[in-house]
């Protein structure tokens, strides 16, 4: 017997199916009507993997819904803290951490926080006290980060390009709007906040 390979979108892998009717024999459209799949999809067309990506403007989308392809809004981020989405009970920032750079070492004692690295290579660091960093794993693209409540960390660029980031922070840490072009202004940012 010859091997006949499931080819999509046929919907039949047996092509001695009993059940396909005898009034059309050929190929058996799964689309309703529309010629292929990606007429099927017009309507959702940014979930096709070719369709071409848009520039998302960087800014805080506040308490409004909102979606966003966020691997391409992190790459697209060029500031060292944009928050992105700052709602009652999670903010959303995207970070860009220069080479050689870091978050810099901190603790937030009343609030868990995601990270995850969308482009470049890294360092995780993590502990009880900032002098006794027990944890530490290097990290890449697509690796997620997950800081519990009063954990000091931080997160160091090794790669050779910036560390594109975004992070989630539940509640928000950072005033709505917030926007640290460089590490510097970040924390003189902080120091006027605390």
């Amino acid at each position: 017997m010859y091997y006949v390979p499931y080819m999509y979108p046929y919907p039949y892998q047996d092509p001695y199916y009993d059940s396909v009717p005898i009034y059309n024999q050929e190929r058996q459209t799964m689309y309703g009507g529309y010629t292929d799949e990606f007429d099927c999809a017009q309507p959702y067309r940014h979930w096709h993997p070719i369709i071409e990506v848009r520039n998302v403007e960087i800014k805080d989308y506040g308490k409004e819904p909102f979606a966003v392809n966020i691997n391409e809004a992190t790459k697209q981020n060029n500031t060292f803290r944009t928050a992105l989405w700052t709602g009652s009970h999670l903010q959303v920032t995207l970070m860009s951490i220069d080479v050689g750079d870091d978050i810099g070492l901190e603790v937030h004692p009343n609030l868990d926080q995601f990270f995850r690295i969308e482009e470049g290579h890294g360092i995780v660091q993590m502990g009880d006290a900032k002098d006794n960093l027990t944890f530490q794993e290097r990290v890449s693209d697509d690796f997620a980060i997950m800081v519990p409540a009063g954990k000091w960390h931080n997160i160091t660029n090794t790669g050779n390009k910036p560390l594109k980031l975004y992070s989630i922070y539940a509640p928000p840490q950072h005033p709505f709007g917030t926007v640290h072009k460089t590490k510097a202004e970040a924390i003189a940012a902080e120091e006027n906040h605390s």
